[in-house]
């Protein structure tokens, strides 16, 4: 493979969607949304449920797998001119970052005001565009490896590899979120971009061979329990490897049940996984201090399973609610903020 990554996307017209990525997409913002669900339901209700044990299972492999197939389909798009690259790549997501966490502070700043008053909330406002805030951190992140990686494009690709595997394996820890997360992140998203033919080659394997497909993701499920259980899925190394075979493993899964044509909506939530990711905070909270006031379920998993639940299904009637209504604006970007050549854009560009 070339080091820039060129062949591993093939030769795909760029509206053609993938379906295995879908669902692996699919499978990732679910997990996601059920991090955020169950322990936030854990935390205020002082105990842990059932669904804890999903949430640990899945820790070393749900954001690796996600920015790894973000960085996928890269090289499609790297030889742009920078103007055209700023565009798709990083105001495209500052555009829906600066939206939201405005939108999160408007529902969460009555709070913070009663605990320290209105000038702390401006503060936090302000610093929310340094430091990344509550669950917007993924796309605030993602353009910094768009532009990290298209601006190392003339150093050897192994070194950048090389590099970005040993900042995840001392687990860099400074207390800033972007810079502790790229350590841990950006190893995933560069070889997206870089081993995308070997990607793609599994997805086919998988595909071809779903029975051996089965047998080595049993075999990666027990290995990845044991390891996580036992204490040793955040040790150095051993976080890498978790990470990279969990990627794997989601791939696979996601090729399988494409294969198979299942699960249909997994698929639909990874076609707008973007969408879910900035809306599923405000149904979460609702469905959380609703069932934890009432008490209507005692069973703190049940209700983590709920909370994920409308979580995942609240985001994607917000977007159907806002298209309706005409608040395109909410999840597609509008004209005035691209930059690129107006003949090159449509008039809206969704989130995803």
């Amino acid at each position: 493979m070339s080091s820039n990554g060129t062949s591993g996307t093939r030769t795909l017209p760029t509206s053609e969607r993938i379906d295995w990525v879908d669902y692996a997409k699919g499978i990732c913002i679910v997990m996601v949304v059920m991090m955020h669900s169950t322990l936030g339901v854990e935390a205020a209700a002082g105990k842990q449920g059932f669904m804890h044990l999903f949430v640990e299972f899945a820790k070393p492999f749900r954001m690796p797998d996600f920015f790894l197939i973000s960085g996928l389909f890269l090289a499609r798009v790297i030889d742009r001119d920078w103007r055209t690259y700023l565009d798709r790549k990083v105001v495209h997501f500052a555009y829906f970052y600066v939206l939201w966490v405005t939108i999160q502070f408007g529902f969460k700043a009555p709070a913070f005001a009663a605990e320290q008053g209105w000038t702390h909330v401006g503060v936090m406002y302000l610093q929310s565009f340094i430091e990344p805030f509550g669950t917007l951190w993924f796309i605030y992140l993602l353009p910094v490896f768009f532009v990290v990686t298209k601006a190392t494009r003339r150093i050897p690709a192994a070194l950048i590899w090389l590099a970005a595997a040993a900042l995840e394996a001392i687990h860099v820890s400074t207390g800033w979120t972007v810079i502790d997360e790229f350590a841990a992140r950006f190893v995933y998203f560069y070889s997206g971009y870089l081993f995308a033919n070997y990607v793609f080659a599994l997805a086919d394997r998988a595909r071809e061979k779903p029975n051996t497909a089965l047998i080595g993701l049993a075999a990666w499920a027990i290995a990845n329990g044991v390891l996580v259980f036992a204490g040793f899925g955040d040790r150095p190394v051993i976080s890498l490897i978790l990470g990279f075979a969990g990627a794997c493993a989601v791939i696979v899964t996601g090729t399988l049940l494409a294969r198979a044509n299942w699960l249909g909506f997994l698929r639909y939530c990874g076609e707008h996984s973007i969408v879910i990711y900035l809306a599923f905070f405000l149904p979460m909270a609702i469905t959380r201090v609703v069932l934890l006031k009432t008490g209507i379920i005692p069973d703190i998993g049940l209700v983590s399973l709920i909370d994920t639940v409308a979580g995942v299904t609240g985001a994607l009637l917000m977007w159907w609610g806002a298209k309706r209504a005409g608040l395109n604006f909410l999840f597609e970007r509008p004209a005035m903020f691209w930059i690129a050549p107006k003949q090159k854009r449509p008039a809206l560009q969704a989130a995803e």
